[in-house]
């Protein structure tokens, strides 16, 4: 359920919701910055300190004194020392959209009574990582402390010294004391390698550099935090006993010169157009930067305005931090892969340069299909103002809850030269079989079901199912087991290997009997369920084969007409399809064609099937262990329920509902599964319910299973 609109809540309900935020928001404070284990994303976090500041404001005098707004992080972790900080360390408000920025420039002009003139801002990234004050007195670092709760932090000094980017004893003309303020953070690359080391060892592994880097910094064994990849990016300072420059660039550039690393992208702006213009170059090259941002931070560049401007609550008014849609980023698309699934559809996926979307880091996002990537929706109208997409381009990659990152669009002013539109590719990548495109599909589809290794496992559990061949004891477990074993004796890696088993396993020293979830009487009832299937009918071999759109429907209308798999198999490898409109194929086709029922997408599906060599070296080495039986020929005219559509509800007792069906139609009936005006005949067992009620009311004949057996003389 949606929360109540602020302007709606009565006192009473805004302090009960103030409490319970207070609550939630101490927890996730917590969870981010002492255990470094987040558990919402940033944009939800943010969310409810809006939620929470917005109630405030409507009813001040409920403001709390454990107010979110008056906190800063959270309380320091028994497990470090404690460092009182001489200049507290706050954090920076946030900004969310264009508008914010220019509102946020009015609210100073207004509060320094500025009418005009310039007002000189700074623009950096806000990287995302950890926090941390590091403090020296004449010249050497002698303390380093993390945020803490804004007023007090934990004492890393030992972690600290262990990152290179962070200097011992620093350099040229520095100040008696300095606090310099900056982030601990980790790279793109580093980050990925120190998940495969983890993941090799059976260790922990970090949901994005940020918590990695935290982790890190924040162990008890120094050992660790030395073996970590970490860096250090500064631009602030805490308590300084002489102020060595008059401006925000002026300092950074000292601590530049003491022996920091400052970030090469700070640049100054005298307008609100600047500073947005740098916001959005930024987050257009932010996946090239190698490490994790989530914003811009803007600061007023005079040390004296800053003075002068001075804090509200828990933050500066002279700087604010312009935040990325937390759910969207920019990225680098590097390749396209094809993905087959187990039914043979063809997804693209597109390989990106690695950055965090709502706290995960998305190295993958979906392309859905051929026509997405080349700028047609599922309506065939252009989407994305009909832009394609390229290997090489700046797209934008959403992420939203559970929901498989996406590519929604291009940066068009930032594709490469010469860079050439996408070719999907026509044969199956897993394979190399044909991949076909049914008309009025989206998906292009593998054809060689039977040999693809996409498809192996799910066309496995397809060919043993109940409506298939029917194998007792070879379950989704089983196949599994069977398909992914090592040994070539047990191995079943194709329908032919499912008869082959037995003598394969006559010849091993590896028995089946002696493997955990066997036994001997398994094992036997096993091999006898395969030799009964030696001899099969007809549609259930042809179900069996998994053709795409050959169910047991069609498959039981194509061995009617063609009555034996031999003749199927023929028409099918000598028709050809039509070429266009016009054109009628040749006589294998029109036969195909023929079959009542069947029409133009299920013959082209056959026909694709009989094209692919592959398939065919399967079914011929499958035809070496297994007899599909011909279909005989009736006489439909003298059968009493021969055209008549019959349904059968209830519990049948002298038959199955499946031999029920198999019986009707080979008298020349047609099997329904629902009741209608079009049902000639109801076959009704113990516990029928809605559909006997149903043909009652329509008036329909309604027998039961020994009139239905004298009915037509079984």
């Amino acid at each position: 359920m949606s929360p109540k609109a602020v302007d709606s809540l009565s006192a009473e309900e805004a302090a009960a919701e103030l409490a319970r935020l207070a609550a939630e928001i101490a927890e996730h404070d917590l969870r981010y910055h002492a255990e470094d284990a987040p558990t919402i994303s940033d944009a939800d976090y943010d969310a409810l300190r809006r939620r929470n500041l917005a109630i405030e404001q409507r009813f001040p005098d409920l403001v709390r004194d454990d107010s979110p707004s008056r906190k800063v992080g959270a309380a320091v972790s028994e497990k470090f020392g404690k460092v009182v900080h001489a200049v507290p360390m706050l954090s920076l408000d946030n900004a969310f959209a264009d508008e914010d920025v220019t509102e946020w420039v009015a609210r100073m002009r207004r509060f320094l009574r500025m009418d005009g003139g310039e007002l000189p801002i700074t623009a950096e990234p806000k990287i995302d990582g950890l926090s941390l004050s590091l403090r020296y007195e004449n010249g050497r670092l002698v303390t380093a402390a993390t945020r803490g709760d804004g007023a007090v932090g934990e004492n890393v000094t030992a972690n600290a010294r262990t990152i290179a980017d962070i200097p011992n004893v620093l350099s040229g003309d520095f100040p008696d004391v300095l606090e310099v303020r900056g982030e601990v953070y980790m790279g793109h690359v580093d980050f990925a390698e120190l998940n495969r080391r983890n993941a090799d060892a059976g260790k922990q592994t970090f949901a994005n550099p940020r918590n990695a880097a935290a982790g890190s910094l924040r162990q008890l064994d120094t050992s660790i935090t030395a073996s970590r990849p970490l860096r250090f990016f500064a631009y602030a300072w805490g308590e300084v006993s002489k102020m060595p420059a008059e401006t925000q660039t002026g300092m950074v550039e000292m601590l530049g010169r003491y022996g920091f690393r400052t970030n090469p992208l700070m640049k100054k702006f005298a307008d609100v157009e600047g500073l947005l213009s740098q916001y959005h170059s930024i987050e257009e090259n932010r996946a090239t930067l190698g490490y994790d941002i989530d914003g811009v931070v803007y600061k007023v560049d005079s040390l004296e305005l800053q003075q002068r401007l001075g804090f509200v609550s828990r933050s500066p008014r002279w700087a604010i931090a312009h935040k990325f849609a937390a759910e969207k980023a920019m990225t680098i698309l590097n390749g396209i892969d094809i993905q087959v699934g187990r039914t043979g559809a063809m997804t693209p996926v597109a390989r990106l340069t690695p950055v965090t979307v709502g706290g995960v880091v998305v190295t993958n996002a979906t392309l859905h299909n051929e026509d997405y990537i080349r700028g047609i929706g599922n309506s065939g109208q252009p989407i994305r103002e009909g832009r394609d997409i390229r290997i090489g381009d700046t797209v934008v990659v959403q992420r939203a809850g559970d929901v498989i990152p996406q590519i929604l669009d291009i940066v068009p002013d930032k594709r490469p030269a010469g860079s050439v539109p996408y070719r999907f590719p026509e044969t199956c990548p897993a394979c190399g079989s044909h991949a076909v495109r049914e008309d009025g599909e989206a998906v292009r589809r593998c054809t060689g079901g039977l040999i693809c290794p996409a498809q192996a496992v799910e066309r496995l559990r397809h060919f043993v199912s109940r409506n298939a061949l029917d194998i007792e004891g070879l379950g989704e477990k089983q196949i599994e087991f069977f398909f992914h074993v090592d040994d070539p004796s047990l191995r079943i890696r194709s329908p032919a290997d499912i008869f082959t088993l037995k003598g394969r396993q006559e010849k091993s020293l590896t028995k089946l009997e002696n493997i955990e979830g066997f036994g001997a009487l398994s094992a036997r009832k096993l091999y006898a369920a395969i030799d009964e299937r030696r001899r099969v009918e007809f549609w259930r071999f042809l179900h069996a084969l998994g053709i795409r759109h050959v169910g047991e429907t069609n498959a039981k209308r194509l061995a009617r007409h063609f009555h034996s798999f031999k003749a199927l198999r023929e028409v099918g490898e000598q028709a050809v399809m039509p070429e266009g409109k016009g054109d009628p194929g040749n006589a294998a086709w029109q036969e195909l064609r023929a079959v009542g029922g069947i029409g133009d997408i299920v013959a082209e599906a056959i026909v694709d099937f009989f094209d692919e060599e592959h398939n065919l070296a399967v079914v011929d080495a499958l035809l070496a262990e297994v007899t599909p039986l011909d279909e005989q020929p009736v006489e439909v005219t003298s059968s009493p329920v021969a055209g008549k559509t019959v349904v059968f509800t209830g519990s049948l007792e002298k038959m199955s509902r499946d031999e029920a069906k198999a019986m009707a139609e080979k008298l020349g009936a047609k099997v329904a599964g629902s009741v209608s005006k079009k049902t000639d005949l109801v076959v009704a067992g113990p516990g029928a319910g809605s559909k006997l009620k149903q043909a009652t009311q329509l008036g329909i004949e309604v027998i039961d299973e020994d009139q239905w057996f004298e009915r037509v003389k079984q």
